[in-house]
């Protein structure tokens, strides 16, 4: 495969998890293991675990989370989750097992400090040479994005959630 790169896709806007997908599916399409980690869904199954359960042999995803974290009370009631879940994402980037393991929504662990930024920027540079990350998530901090070989800021210029329209099953899970 080369050089494995950390790429990372944040902002304010949507799409930073679809564009991981994308990217997904074209390593898919040349025969790569991908392993999609989702650090926030939890007990909602999303479109993408049920297509994959569907159409593919070559991914697997692993929601371990609790849901957003919105509180104060919730990063407290996160924290453990957290803590495990990250543990498991380091042994799917050491495993060998993949070519591509996707963070999804890593950067909300950082932010909250539910796990230490500095250990976690430093154990991502020392991925296996050949692995792609793609990390995703709002407000990705400065270290994660000097990592990064490839950063993507998605722009919010205009959202359905402006005009009242909730999340719509297919488009936004």
């Amino acid at each position: 495969m080369g050089k494995g790169l950390i790429i990372l896709y944040t902002g304010d806007g949507k799409g930073k998890t679809c564009a991981a997908l994308g990217t997904a599916f074209r390593a898919i399409g040349h025969e790569c293991r991908v392993c999609m980690i989702q650090f926030i869904k939890g007990t909602i199954p999303s479109g993408e675990l049920q297509a994959v359960k569907r159409v593919c042999d070559l991914m697997d995803i692993f929601p371990t989370g609790e849901g957003f974290i919105w509180s104060e009370e919730d990063i407290d009631k996160n924290r453990e989750t957290a803590q495990r879940a990250w543990e498991f994402a380091k042994e799917a980037i050491r495993s060998g097992k993949y070519d591509v393991v996707i963070l999804d929504e890593l950067t909300y662990l950082l932010n909250f400090g539910l796990i230490d930024e500095r250990e976690a920027v430093e154990f991502l540079k020392s991925k296996p040479e050949s692995m792609h990350l793609i990390i995703t998530g709002r407000d990705a901090p400065r270290s994660l994005i000097d990592a990064a070989e490839i950063v993507t800021e998605m722009r919010e210029i205009k959202h359905p959630l402006d005009k009242g329209i909730k999340a719509q099953r297919g488009i936004d899970y």
